[in-house]
Parts: structure tokens; sequence; C-alpha cells
């Protein structure tokens, strides 16, 4: 058969043809199966990104690494990259978000509502029971708290003041924005940066037993781990002299007169509010009656609103207008401390008297702890 260019070109625009059309076909398939798996898979993960974009902005938290003017502390029990604390905040941050802080959804639909430098921090002490009071707090209508601890003044204080103002939670006229960061009671830096913001600030320090907080600063670190020295090994500088180690930050953090007396160059006592986190247990209502005054405060959360768990052996939170089940702190409060050798318990408690005396003095409250 002869050749015919004619021939061979109709053939060919055709075919031709046909591939651009089945190669637009493909693509196009291509481009709404992609769309698809993306609408699928926001769906299933819209919730989980949501909440971490909000903990984002309530700020990381962060392990406490307690700074102090008493000298740089033997930090055994606070590194920066423990999981643990870090892993403390994650679940009381996500039961916050779950059950806590109703009225903030509407709240957020007001308007009016701005970001507020805060006016009250509660700024003591680590493994007192600032968490419990926070938690407490937010219960108040009248009150904005964030979840999270910021770390502005003793670590974040060189990104600003408008850096720390988007981390608080909105709020309208007449609320009160709070957070709680317990390290600064500690920092020697922290009080003149806080009158710098504003000399008006209210504080608040929890404070406890400071024998039983260094044990308790001590189990949480252990949890994680447990191959960390002994507790009486790291109390003492020198186990047969019997001669504390005042470098340890589970020790340094228990002296409160000495950091006080660096807050009261700065504010009056008239400022400060001493919380006892003994009696933030046994009776919350009774402790919550003084913080709402000391804030300026209607008596919003009274007896109603706790429900004491015996296991857990601290008050869990309910709303009296609803028949919910209570909410207690996340799953890490609460744990068994370990058996502590009796002598090195007395040595301590010996240690710790002239602290504590000069500090029920200051504070002119006794809080029964010798």
């Amino acid at each position: 058969m002869e050749y015919s260019p004619i021939l061979h070109s109709i053939h060919v625009v055709p075919s031709s043809h046909v591939k651009n059309r089945h190669f637009v076909f493909c693509i196009m398939l291509s481009l709404w199966v992609y769309m698809i798996y993306c609408c699928v898979d926001y769906c299933s993960t819209a919730t989980n990104v949501t909440f971490r974009s909000v903990s984002k902005a309530e700020g990381e938290p962060e392990v406490d690494n307690q700074g102090s003017s008493l000298g740089a502390p033997r930090d055994l029990l606070n590194n920066e990259n423990d999981l643990d604390s870090r892993g403390d905040e994650w679940d009381e941050v996500r039961g916050e978000a779950r059950v806590l802080d109703d009225n903030s959804l509407s709240g957020s639909l007001n308007e009016s509502e701005s970001k507020k430098l805060p006016q009250a921090i509660i700024i003591g002490v680590k493994k007192g029971g600032t968490r419990a009071l926070l938690e407490f707090l937010r219960l108040h209508p009248d009150i904005r708290a964030v979840g999270a601890e910021p770390h502005f003044f003793d670590r974040n204080y060189d990104k600003g003041l408008e850096w720390y103002r988007e981390l608080m939670p909105k709020s309208s006229e007449g609320q009160l924005t709070m957070e709680k960061t317990p390290s600064y009671y500690v920092t020697k830096e922290v009080p003149a940066r806080i009158y710098t913001m504003s000399k008006d600030t209210k504080l608040i320090v929890v404070v406890r037993d400071p024998i039983t907080r260094a044990i308790s600063d001590y189990t949480q670190t252990r949890s994680k781990k447990p191959d960390i020295p002994s507790f009486e090994s790291l109390t003492f500088k020198n186990v047969s002299a019997g001669l504390i180690d005042t470098t340890w930050s589970a020790v340094q953090i228990g002296m409160y007169a000495k950091h006080l007396e660096r807050w009261l160059q700065f504010f009056p006592m008239e400022q400060l509010l001493f919380v006892s986190g003994e009696r933030l247990i046994s009776d919350p209502a009774g402790e919550m009656a003084r913080v709402q005054d000391f804030l300026g405060l209607r008596r919003v959360v009274t007896e109603r609103h706790f429900h004491f768990n015996p296991a857990k052996g601290f008050p869990c939170l309910k709303r009296p207008e609803a028949n919910s089940k209570p909410h207690c702190l996340g799953k890490t409060k609460g744990r068994t401390h370990p058996n502590i050798d009796p002598e090195v318990v007395q040595k301590l408690r010996d240690f710790y008297k002239p602290f504590n005396s000069k500090f029920y003095k200051m504070t002119g409250h006794d809080f029964g702890w010798d």
C-alpha cells in the first residue's frame, strides 16, 4: 500500500487528542482524590489541632528551674528538659480545657473583651499547691487565668510585655487577669521586674511545710528518673557531719523567709497573701474565702464547689448547678511519698526551724510546721 501523508495526519491527530484528554482527566482525578483526603484528615484532627494552638497561645508549659540569690542551686530535681513536669502541666491544662472554664467560650464572643496584663500573680511555691489554687480560682466568673506557666519574668523577659500580654486570655471590664509561675518567688530578678510592670500587682504565695514540699519535689522527679540518688544523700553536703546542702534547690526553696526579704524591698506586705497549702486541702472553702477577699472578689467559690477524694487525698471540684462528676487534678498529683529516714527528717526540721520562725513573724501567721 502506498504511503499517504494525508491519511497519516488524519490518524495521528485524533490519537494525540485522546492522549491529551486522558492526561487532563488523570490530573483532575488526582486533584479530587487529594481534596477528599485533606477534608477527611482535617475532620478527624480538627479538635486536636485547635487544642494544641490554644496551648501554644497560652505559653508552652515548662519545668521550674528555680534560680535564687542564695547561690547557684544544685538543681538535680529541676531539669528544664524533664518531661515529668511537662506531663503534669499537660494533664492539668487538658483537664481545664475539658471542664473548668465554660465561661471563657461565651466570653470570647464579647467584642468588648481584650487582653490585659495580669493584675494578680501566683508567684510560688513549687509543689506547694499552686495548681490546685489556680484550678479553684478558675471557677470564679470574674477571673480569667492562663492555664500553663508563662515563665515570663524569669525566662522570657527579653520578649517584652506585649509578648506577655498576648499570652493572657481575653477579659472584660471588671474581670481579673491572672497567671501562675511558682519559680518567681525564688528568682532574684523577678520582684523588680513585676514592680516595673505594675507596682499595684497583687501577689499570692502558696506555702507548705518545707520538708514535705522538698520530699514532694523529689518524688516528682524520681517517678521519671528512678536512678537518681536517694533523698537522704542529696540533703547533706556531708552525711557524717550532718551539714545540710542549701545549694540543692529542693532545700533552698523552703527557706521562705530569705526569699520574702527580697520581695519586701519592692512590695508592701499588704500586697502579698500567703496561702496555706495544708489548709487548701483540709479546708479549701475557708482558704478560698481569704483569697477571694484579698483579690476584692465576691465569695463565689464556696464549700459547695468541693468534693474530697479520699483516694487522692485532696479535694476535687464540682459545679453545684450541675450534677456532673467531680473534676480532680491530674493523675500525677497525689503521688505516694517514699519513706525518709526519721533522723534525716529531724535534722531538716532543726535546720528549717529558725527560717520558719522568722517567716511566721514576717507574715503574722503561724503555719504550724514545727
